[in-house]
């Protein structure tokens, strides 16, 4: 199939700027009616939010036409991101100083659907939607989240799929580079008149993206450590134009498969400066198998009266077993005598028998059982109806546009996972034996849930005010058939349940001093859900504040916020991604905790300002954060510890700067952007940081350039990593990882 998408693809493509503004042309035809069920939309100005948003549209995205959604999220301010992979496969995304792990503690949404594998029982985001085939991404922050949720602390973030062309339109690109990348992207659809006000038709779009990685594996050289990722869209849509409303329907269904060969596996600091590519032998055979499929009905109603119904039915599934080096038990004794992979690179002197085991050299032969391999095998479902009603009226000298939400969900984890034993035999791993299925872990965490929120942003004169409320009904569960019933008789089972009910008030404020300056601010309250299991931990509450100031005049655009988030209880989830050293799925109180940052933006056309033939884009952003414990206490939670009054909180860099520059010929453009972020901890703590126990700040230049061959075919360039700069990202899961090295891909496209 690979080859035939690609060949496919060669014959005809589509460049990413000449798609971008096919989609926005796209966009504004067939979605005449606002879709209520996003915050902004691909028609929407994120200027109007009495709050903080921010909307990446298509020819925002098409640039540098990233596969690798933390690359486009540093234009972002307020957004903090841990790298770990170098592609972006599973994100550590985070906003305004809340947790970074497996982007868990925001609202990740695509087309207004929570997205995450189990959006309330189990939100680390293992999938996440591949950016190379949106059109657009939305990030919401303050108050104006509180229509989202469960997860309202720190922000929500809306990923925007191709929409079905107004009219019959066809896109194929083909990108080709370094660490033998290939990666295409195509779609073709458009609406058809089938009778007088009836409208029918639809979307077929494929998006193919492969690497063999910039990692080698200690005596396997020729090994992939990259990935290959196969993700396809259908969409039928039917509108009809009708005496009382106009009326749309769409059936989307999506499948995504992803191979990777990835690990959890780092380095030590000293082989990290010898070879920061390196992978250790131990990690042959680590990969990630997983498939992802996405079902969502749509209606939407414009009535006469201009109040609009907005309604979607969903259902996702997503598979997965990443087969990765989980133990090291250099006796190969069992019992309690194996090490976890983390323990032993952060103390490889301490554990040098598991440490040679890790490293495999030649000539080295362990005993048997000596590599613990794990299947982190695990089903999710996510399922649920969201409803979203709205409209506008005149009372009391004021315009209130009201609206009112309805989301009945639930979704569950099945985990079910065990390991097969190894002996490092010469740099080789031999299979010595496998425990039986549903041994090392057995046990179903599910949730159901019932959320209701009603919004209204009252105009008056200059004053726009949007008071908000959320209800959130929670009922979870967590049904552990013990590791000693692996066909599930429900003789050992032990279930915990936990039910939460939460008011989530917000409040939004601008006032527009004239039409090139406003003023904004507002107060929400930050909740997220503990998980199933946890019946003596609290929920995650925060009082979360801002303010800010926007002035746009007609060829810049500024914005200056400032936020300040109380937490009254920090959660924090023990996951393998973590570091592990604790119970996968255990939650850990961290009390109270004070997030205070500073977000600056802005973009200007230098071309405009100094009345040049061509267009010169400037843009920039710029986070301070400053986030820290005010209590002292003692956790199991390996990123926390010991933790004292003042401690800063880890993988939070205090401050991060983006700034690009382009040009825009007509016929010939590009763009030079850098990223900057300062040096972070890894580990709660305060002083002068530890080198053992942080990670230095680092800068990263991308570059891209495009030619018009003709009026619809582009050729491309794209170059990550410009000055090939040697950068650490992390020191979790386990050892020291890098950032991605210097790549240089070539593009070819084509619309029509």
């Amino acid at each position: 199939m690979r080859s035939i998408f690609l060949a496919a693809t060669a014959l005809s493509t589509l460049s990413s700027a000449t798609f971008a503004n096919t989609n926005a042309a796209v966009a504004t035809d067939s979605n005449s009616a606002p879709d209520i069920i996003t915050v902004i939309g691909l028609n929407g100005d994120p200027d109007a939010i009495p709050g903080s948003a921010d909307m990446l549209t298509a020819e925002d995205l098409s640039i540098h036409d990233y596969a690798d959604v933390t690359r486009i999220l540093r234009a972002v301010a307020g957004v903090n991101i841990q790298e770990e992979d170098g592609y972006g496969l599973r994100p550590n995304i985070g906003m305004r100083g809340t947790g970074v792990d497996r982007s868990d503690k925001i609202t990740l949404m695509e087309d207004g659907v929570l997205i995450s594998p189990a959006p309330y029982s189990a939100p680390a985001a293992y999938y996440f939607p591949h950016s190379g085939r949106m059109a657009g991404v939305e990030v919401i922050k303050g108050a104006a989240g509180v229509r989202y949720g469960p997860r309202t602390q720190g922000g929500s973030l809306n990923l925007l799929s191709t929409p079905v062309p107004e009219e019959t339109a066809g896109f194929m690109s083909l990108w080709l580079g370094d660490e033998n990348t290939q990666r295409g992207h195509a779609y073709f659809g458009g609406m058809t008149d089938i009778d007088d006000g009836v409208r029918f038709g639809g979307l077929l779009e494929g998006y193919f993206d492969s690497a063999d990685g910039f990692k080698t594996i200690d005596g396997f050289e020729d090994q992939s450590t990259g990935y290959e990722i196969e993700d396809y869209v259908g969409k039928l849509r039917f509108e009809i134009d009708g005496d009382f409303a106009d009326q749309s329907f769409e059936l989307k269904l999506q499948y995504s498969d992803e191979l990777s060969n990835v690990t959890y596996l780092g380095l030590t600091d000293s082989d990290f400066a010898a070879d920061p590519f390196r992978r250790y032998s131990a990690s042959q055979l680590d990969q990630m198998d997983a498939e992802h499929s996405e079902q969502s009905l749509r209606y939407q109603a414009v009535f006469n009266n201009d109040v609009v119904l907005s309604a979607v039915a969903y259902s996702t599934e997503f598979s997965r077993d990443w087969f990765k080096l989980d133990r090291i038990d250099p006796d190969g004794a069992g019992a309690g005598g194996a090490s976890s992979i983390s323990s032993i690179l952060a103390n490889p002197g301490g554990n040098a028998a598991a440490f040679e085991i890790i490293q495999g050299a030649a000539g080295f032969v362990s005993v048997d059982d000596a590599v613990l391999i794990k299947h982190n095998n695990r089903d999710y479902l996510a399922q649920g109806v969201q409803f979203e009603l709205a409209g506008e009226l005149d009372m009391a000298g004021a315009s209130h546009m009201w609206r009112v939400g309805l989301r009945i969900h639930e979704d569950e984890m099945d985990r079910f996972q065990w390991r097969e034993h190894f002996r490092m035999d010469n740099g080789t791993l031999v299979r010595t034996r496998n425990d039986v299925p549903g041994s090392e872990s057995n046990r179903i965490d599910s949730a159901e849930a019932v959320a209701f929120f009603i919004q209204d942003e009252i105009v008056f004169d200059q004053w726009t005010f949007t008071p908000g409320l959320r209800f959130e009904q929670i009922d979870l569960m967590r049904e552990d058939f013990g590791k000693l019933d692996t066909d599930r008789t429900g003789a050992n089972l032990v279930v915990k349940t936990n039910s939460v009910d939460a008011f989530i008030p917000g409040f939004g404020i601008r006032y527009d001093v004239n039409s090139e300056i406003s003023l904004f601010g507002g107060v929400h309250r930050g909740f997220a859900p503990p998980a199933p299991g946890s019946t003596t931990q609290d929920t995650e509450d925060a009082t979360n504040w801002e303010f800010g100031a926007r002035y746009a005049a007609d060829f810049w655009h500024v914005e200056a916020i400032g936020f300040f988030n109380a937490y009254e209880n920090l959660i924090g989830t023990c996951t393998n991604s973590t570091g592990g050293g604790c119970v996968i799925g255990d939650q850990f109180d961290g009390g109270e905790v004070d997030v205070s940052g500073v977000e600056l933006t802005g973009n200007m056309d230098l071309g405009k300002m100094f009345d040049l033939p061509f267009s010169m884009p400037l843009r920039g952003a710029y986070t301070y954060t400053h986030a820290e414990f005010q209590t002292d206490f003692n956790s199991g939670f390996g990123p926390w510890g010991n933790v004292s009054t003042g401690d800063e909180l880890p993988y939070i860099p205090e401050h991060q700067l983006f700034a690009a520059i382009g040009i825009d010929a007509g016929h010939f453009g590009g763009e030079i952007a850098v990223s900057w972020v300062d040096e972070v901890r890894t580990s709660a703590g305060q002083g002068a940081l530890d080198p053992t126990t942080s990670v230095e700040g680092h800068t990263v230049t991308d570059a891209s350039a495009w030619y018009a061959v003709t009026d619809n075919v582009r050729a491309r360039v794209s170059v990550r990593n410009l000055t090939d700069e040697v950068y650490a990202v992390a020191r979790r899961p386990a050892g020291v990882r890098p950032g991605s090295p210097r790549a240089v891909l070539f593009g070819l496209s084509v619309d029509f």
